[in-house]
This record gives structure tokens, sequence and C-alpha cells, in this order.
């Protein structure tokens, strides 16, 4: 049966995104382009596919029973062209999306993207957001080359490696009257009050069952959605902060800023890189994924 590859291309962006408008933008297509492709849809199947609801594009049973087939397909092509391609990073035009938590953003991007540029001049990053949702991330289809942040039960489809540990230590404003010494003793650290961070998921609960575990209180005054909010709010006030050691090794650089020891060991969490299996025998990918893994190392080194 003879039909056009393209249709395919664009079924699988509508399944994945459930509009017109945002399977358009993915695809570098116009929206009329992309809905004149959904009628030929249409015609070929039999079937309309999709159903028009208040926030977007409902599926219809046949357009979920076709999906997955036609995604397997679409990889298959992708990956026996690249892999005849093979990989030389000196030369290599490519994209590759990164799915990254805030800290893995705030930490692992700036030296990533270094890496890349230099050894990779002709090779592109697009950079997402990754919360505590993976079928949000675009990884479960491949379309999403890595996740980068904290993995939790994943599917079998999926490859995991842990690439970080990071433990946690305390920020103060420099000339605080309690940042004189190396560590923030218990009596200051449940006396002051604190800047508390709301990472997306399971995550946020995290801390508040360390402080619980070891007894030791903590009033939090502000909380805020991402790491880069901390550094002006703790330099202007008498807050707190509780961070991955990491970012305060980024922060210790701010004459306005002092890190300290916490008052008793908080624990230390996981980072993990995770990428579909249709990418393990990538060269690419395996480029890729080796630059993260140098990255990472070097962040957390003491």
């Amino acid at each position: 049966m003879m039909y056009d590859l393209n249709l395919m291309r664009i079924f699988a962006a509508l399944i994945d995104e459930g509009s017109v408008t945002r399977a358009a933008h993915r695809l570098g297509m116009t929206q009329p382009a992309v809905s004149g492709a959904l009628t030929r849809l249409r015609a070929l199947i039999g079937d309309p596919l999709f159903v028009r609801e208040r926030y977007g594009m409902r599926p219809t049973e046949k357009a979920l029973a076709l999906a997955p087939a036609i995604t397997r397909a679409l990889a298959g092509i992708d990956d026996a062209v690249l892999a005849a391609q093979g990989f030389d990073p000196a030369t290599a035009r490519r994209s590759f999306v990164i799915s990254a938590n805030s800290y893995a953003e705030f930490v692992l991007l700036p030296a990533l993207v270094a890496r890349v540029q230099a050894e990779a001049p002709g090779v592109r990053l697009r950079v997402l957001p990754f919360g505590a949702d993976l079928a949000e991330t675009g990884l479960l289809t491949g379309d999403t080359a890595l996740a980068l942040g904290r993995i939790v039960d994943p599917p079998d489809t999926l490859v995991v490696q842990e690439i970080l540990t990071d433990g946690l230590s305390c920020v103060l404003r420099a000339d605080h009257p309690d940042a004189a010494g190396d560590r923030l003793d218990r009596a200051a650290f449940e006396r002051l009050r604190h800047v508390n961070l709301l990472p997306p998921g399971r995550l946020k609960v995290g801390l508040f069952q360390v402080l619980e575990r070891l007894g030791l209180e903590r009033e939090v005054a502000v909380s805020v959605t991402h790491f880069l909010a901390i550094p002006e709010l703790v330099a202007a006030t008498d807050l707190c902060a509780t961070l991955p050691t990491a970012i305060c090794r980024r922060l210790a650089g701010d004459p306005r800023l002092k890190v300290l020891e916490p008052p008793a060991d908080l624990g230390r969490f996981p980072g993990h890189m995770a990428w579909h299996i249709r990418h393990r025998e990538d060269d690419g990918h395996r480029w890729l994924r080796r630059l993260v893994r140098e990255v990472a190392a070097a962040a957390v080194r003491t």
C-alpha cells in the first residue's frame, strides 16, 4: 500500500501533543498544514482519529490502537538512518532534546553546553522541564533523548543510570550573626526562619522526612519553586536555605552569601539519567551520555 510517511509523523505528533497547534509547533509546520494532513489521515484510515474537546483533541479507540505500531515503525526508521550515518562530534549536525529538573539545569547544564560547543559545534540542545510525570517529558516515546533528575519506578522501556549523589548544606547572608563559623549549630538552625524549595513530585517531602527523623525543627517563612530565587532572598534577609551541596558550591562565589555545614548529617540523594532503549546503541546518544556522566562526576567532586 502506498501512503505518505509524513502523515504518520504528523499522526504521532498529534497523539503526543493532543493539539493541532502544539503538533504544528513541534513539527515546524503551519497549523493549516497539520489540519490538512489530519483530513488526509482520516480519509486514509476511515476513522475520525481525534475528537475535539474543550482543552484539546482526544484520540479515538482506533487511533490509540494504531499509535504503538506507528511509533515503533517511525523509531525503527530513525534508528536505521542514524546508524547508517554514524556519528562524528566534530562534523555532526543533530539536535537532542533533554528533559531536566531544576537541579540538573542549575548544576549540570552550563558545563554540559560548554562541552557540547567545544566538541560538537553543529549539535544543538533543547531543554524541557522535567517534573513528576515521565509521560510529559517525551522520554517514553523516545522523542526526548535524555531525562536528568530523580527517576522512580521507570517502565521497562527506559534505561536508568545513577550519575551522582549529593548532600545538603546551608546558606546564610555573609554578614549574618550565625555565619561566623563553618557549621550552623542546631540551636541556630531551629531559631532561624527558612526558605523552602518546592521541587515537583515526591521529592518535595524528602527534606521534611529527614528533619523529622533527626528531630530537627524548621520554621518555613517562604517557599519558592526554583533555586535561582534563593540567592537574592537569602542575601537580602535573615533567612536560611538548605540546598544541595553542588548548588551551594556555585553560590559560594557570591560574596554576599556564606555556605555552612548543616547541624546534622541530612543524608544524600541520587541524580539519575534515563533514556529510551531504542537509543541504547546510537553512537550520538552514547557520546551525549558520556558527556553527561563526566559533567555530573565533576559537579559533585569535592
